[in-house]
């Protein structure tokens, strides 16, 4: 009975020594689940519409601006209280109040890069910290919350984010791409987007980070399988496409930056994620969209590889005796877009956005959700829109709903079917690279393994 109780005691013994040590190695508890969300969506919701508004969201400015911003929140909040590690900041104001960091972070990043928008920015900034009572926590919040943002912008000064690149243009030859201004709108010459493989990445090591390996040549079994789909499937009138088929090619035209952020704010809510969380979730996202676009730019301007609208109309000169050229062929919204086709963009960066989000909500792959698109342009930017309907699709995963949204371009007739799988496998390698490094879980230094660490150790 004694060695009973003398064993109980010690263990009660060690387990409040523990609690000590782990209490020691944090600032002031603070409860953060009491920190609502609200204001942080709200902003991430006005800089899509203000970069929208801009330049329609072709330009790199809108995605990097949601990166910086939610960085900067992120990285205030865990200087505050540490939940996550933040992204290349060092510092910290343990009284700060959470709130006023976040919304003093983040305004400090949009005006600079909406300087036209200031007054509505200014505003909208006010209502927010009049909300929160004047205090010491709260002069500490715009202190931190101004750092931070400082920190990030000049972090970003010189990322070339806007920068352009020189395009040489090659003889017309088989796999090689193309002009073809008459059916993407754009000047003689023009080419969109070389520029973006030059940006300097915020998470990736480098803009080649993620070499894809080449696309299949013009005269192999892989080239003509897929040459023959999207000229069947992608046609502006295919007699094969389905209209599930044919929903999914235009649902999924919204850009990804717009889409994902909508999805990533409708599952902060849906999922009650604190303000640690969301700020989180947001940066990573960003960040990551940001990184995919760079990374698969690289690929796409390295390879150089041609459109089908280019490769069935001169199918008669690509020295495949199984492909047969239709000279007035279109695709399904008669427009290709100005740049090399391989690998997807859009497959790499929906890929790659689904990849964060699946970690970053905190219920895994294998989650089904709801994504709604009310309305989408009808061919290129600009173009007059057309209605969804209906404006929802449903899926089972997040790896489900990138692949669908990669594959959807070759119902769209403006990429390959290797264009497309390569920009899922390629998004998911970045998605799972940055869930891997970046934004991960804090843990205090010599902070001793929880139970079930011991358990999963002791099991190797």
């Amino acid at each position: 009975m004694k060695n009973t109780l003398h064993t109980c005691l010690k263990k009660c013994f060690e387990i409040t020594i523990l609690l000590l040590f782990l209490n020691s190695c944090k600032p002031e508890t603070i409860v953060i689940e009491t920190y609502e969300t609200d204001s942080l969506l709200i902003w991430n919701e006005t800089i899509m519409a203000f970069a929208i508004e801009k330049d329609g969201l072709l330009t790199l400015n809108g995605v990097r601006t949601e990166a910086m911003a939610a960085t900067a929140a992120h990285n205030a909040l865990n200087a505050i209280y540490p939940v996550y590690n933040v992204y290349k900041y060092e510092g910290n104001i343990k009284k700060a109040d959470p709130l006023t960091a976040v919304n003093q972070a983040i305004y400090e990043v949009v005006r600079r890069s909406f300087r036209e928008k200031e007054k509505e920015l200014r505003e909208l900034f006010t209502s927010l910290l009049d909300s929160i009572p004047d205090s010491e926590a709260k002069a500490a919040g715009i202190v931190l919350g101004r750092e931070t943002a400082r920190q990030i912008l000049a972090m970003r000064a010189q990322d070339n984010w806007d920068g352009t690149s020189n395009y040489t243009w090659h003889p017309m030859a088989p796999g090689v791409y193309a002009e073809f201004n008459e059916h993407s709108g754009t000047p003689e010459g023009f080419v969109f987007g070389a520029g973006w493989a030059g940006a300097t990445p915020f998470l990736l090591s480098s803009q080649n980070q993620f070499r894809s390996p080449p696309p299949p040549k013009t005269t192999s079994k892989e080239y003509t399988k897929a040459f023959q789909e999207v000229k069947t499937y992608g046609a502006f009138q295919s007699k094969l496409r389905s209209k599930d088929q044919t929903h999914m090619a235009l649902w999924w035209k919204d850009f990804v930056e717009k889409s994902h952020n909508k999805l990533a704010r409708e599952l902060i809510k849906k999922e009650k994620l604190n303000l640690w969380e969301a700020a989180r979730t947001l940066a990573l996202l960003n960040m990551t969209i940001y990184d995919a676009y760079i990374n698969v730019f690289d690929n796409k301007f390295h390879y150089n590889h041609w459109r089908p609208y280019t490769a069935i109309r001169w199918a008669a000169n690509d020295e495949n005796p199984d492909t047969e050229a239709d000279v007035q062929w279109n695709n399904l919204h008669k427009h290709t877009y100005a740049f090399p086709s391989y690998p997807s963009a859009h497959g790499a960066a929906s890929s790659a956005a689904m990849r964060v989000l699946s970690n970053t909500i905190g219920k895994g792959d294998s989650y089904a959700f709801t994504m709604t698109t009310s309305d989408v342009e009808s061919a290129g930017p600009f173009s007059e829109k057309i209605a969804m309907d209906p404006p929802t699709r449903a899926f089972n995963s997040f790896t489900q709903a990138g692949h669908e949204a990669a594959i959807s371009r070759v119902y769209l007739g403006i990429h390959f079917r290797y264009d497309s799988e390569e920009g899922h496998r390629l998004g998911n390698s970045i998605g799972d690279f940055v869930n891997k490094n970046f934004l991960t879980p804090f843990k205090p230094e010599n902070e001793p393994p929880t139970d079930a660490q011991v358990s999963n150790e002791n099991e190797y």
